[in-house]
């Protein structure tokens, strides 16, 4: 969803930088950008300047192994002048092995950001780590993955109403209790309902 030029152009309009995740919904630039890393990847074209990192993180039973691609060889992309500031496209492979259970994915990315892979795995990550957090307090606070709301523009406006109720929630810092238990007293007692609601 992110991953259109309008975004890109806003935010290096405000002088920041992107890591925009591609996926199929753009499947020309997609194909093209797939084929071109997996050729780099394996063949280790040499006239390509690319870097490469990997890194492995070990936490609660399970190992992540992560590789990051990067390069700024992208005079074959025809996309490329449509694209704001796109200096460089990059992958991400990762496999996950926890207990009997082994998960592959491969990532791709358009980025502003010059051919520099630690900036690039440092952008990665840090974007990886803020959405699963949220997606993960959402679900366990407002068990957004149960929602069957589907009608019109109605999953979109409950998700807004729930990162304004979640940041009320974090906000009000009077009891140290988790958000499902501030959430629940927010709903049985008024007053603690105006605490939230003011802050």
């Amino acid at each position: 969803m992110g991953c259109q030029k309008d975004i890109a152009y806003t935010i290096t309009q405000q002088g920041a930088a992107y890591v925009l995740a591609l996926k199929e919904h753009h499947p020309t630039l997609y194909e093209d950008v797939t084929l071109f890393l997996h050729d780099v990847k394996a063949h280790h074209v040499g006239h390509v300047q690319y870097q490469c990192e990997e890194t492995v993180d070990a936490d609660h039973g399970r190992l992540e192994m992560r590789t990051y691609w990067i390069t700024s060889a992208m005079e074959w992309l025809g996309a490329k002048a449509s694209w704001p500031h796109v200096h460089s496209i990059g992958m991400v492979e990762s496999r996950r092995e926890g207990g009997d259970q082994v998960a592959v994915a491969t990532r791709y990315y358009l980025t502003s950001l010059a051919c520099d892979v630690a900036q690039f795995a440092k952008a990665v990550r840090e974007h990886w780590g803020v959405e699963n957090a949220l997606h993960w307090v959402l679900d366990v606070s407002f068990r957004e993955d149960d929602c069957r709301i589907r009608k019109e523009k109605g999953a979109q406006n409950f998700a807004v109403l729930h990162h304004i109720a979640l940041n009320l929630l974090q906000r009000e810092s009077s009891h140290k209790r988790g958000l499902k238990a501030r959430r629940k007293r927010a709903g049985w007692d008024r007053q603690s309902l105006l605490q939230v609601l003011m802050g």
